[in-house]
């Protein structure tokens, strides 16, 4: 009677165990259940975000993705005229050059079914401009195979008008440039002129005791003084410069100790009548030219007096003598 009692309990212990395996199983697989549910929940998430952004990617490329799409469907059409042109030059190959055809035929309805459907991507574009590639390759053997001698003109590029486009506008910028750089130049060239300032020129006759003084008598005159102030400019390069003095008689004829006083100026060749050479440091300069007739005689009017330096004229003056 003790025995049967006993393997009742010993069963229901087993029983105990056995349910309690199974709670703890269950428990186990709730919490990965729970878990993975919420990885996926947070893939999910992610997904969305991410087609959001793919969206307004495309959106905001939609009108760049547009012009990369006209480009490449005018690429394929250019390749199926190459083709043709080609076609017409070696009916042998019609066969091979049709199935290259085929192949382009159906990227360009692989472009308008993605045009028609909003799914044309930058990526779409990317994998299409590959695929074009390949084939523009192939494309270029069948040329070398049938037209070695370039005796057809086939267009080879699709960009070419675009490209001359590029060359022209690169020729109008590089003359607009050489244009402001010219510009520039004389704008540097004006700033960089010396002015001769206080220009006062007069007519010297010689005392007994053989010093100079200012006379306007013509018959006495035996030299020519003229004195004036060089500016100063910081925008001109310094150092040695030579100053030219140009007198012009009344008659209109340029003063010279020698015929072979001339220097050069943007306007030619100009005859001058004495000159001086200076040291410039960019600061004002006082300085005088005199001009030594030489025992010749003066003659009576107006003189024009013209100062020259770096080959432009920086000052003008005249006097008379009676």
């Amino acid at each position: 009677m003790s025995e049967q009692i006993e393997k009742p309990k010993s069963n229901n212990a087993a029983f105990m165990a056995i349910i309690l395996l199974l709670l703890i199983g269950m428990g186990a697989m709730a919490y990965l259940w729970s878990s993975k549910k919420s990885e996926l929940n947070d893939c999910s998430n992610a997904n969305t975000s991410l087609k959001a952004d793919m969206d307004g990617m495309n959106q905001m490329m939609e009108g760049y993705v547009g012009n990369m799409s006209n480009d490449l469907k005018k690429d394929f059409q250019s390749m199926l005229d190459t083709y043709d042109a080609l076609k017409e030059k070696d009916a042998s190959k019609a066969d091979s050059i049709n199935k290259q055809k085929e192949k382009i035929l159906g990227l360009m309805n692989d472009l308008d079914q993605a045009k028609r459907s909003g799914r044309l991507t930058a990526r779409t574009i990317a994998q299409l401009r590959r695929e074009n590639e390949t084939l523009r390759n192939i494309m270029k053997s069948y040329v070398v195979q049938i037209d070695s001698l370039n005796t057809l003109n086939i267009k080879l590029h699709s960009d070419l008008d675009q490209t001359t486009n590029q060359l022209n506008t690169t020729t109008a910028e590089k003359e607009e440039y050489k244009k402001e750089a010219e510009q520039n130049a004389e704008l540097v060239k004006k700033g960089s002129k010396l002015q001769a300032l206080s220009i006062s020129t007069t007519g010297l006759r010689m005392k007994l005791n053989n010093m100079p003084e200012a006379t306007n008598k013509a018959r006495s005159c035996v030299q020519i003084k003229s004195s004036f102030t060089i500016s100063e400019n910081t925008i001109t390069s310094s150092g040695k410069k030579t100053v030219y003095l140009q007198i012009i008689d009344p008659d209109g004829k340029t003063l010279q100790s020698r015929s072979s006083n001339t220097f050069q100026t943007d306007a030619g060749a100009i005859a001058y009548s004495d000159k001086k050479d200076i040291d410039y440091q960019n600061a004002s300069i006082d300085m005088s030219i005199f001009y030594d007739l030489q025992g010749a005689d003066a003659l009576k009017g107006n003189y024009k007096v013209k100062i020259y330096c770096d080959g432009m004229q920086i000052g003008s003056d005249s006097f008379t003598l009676k």
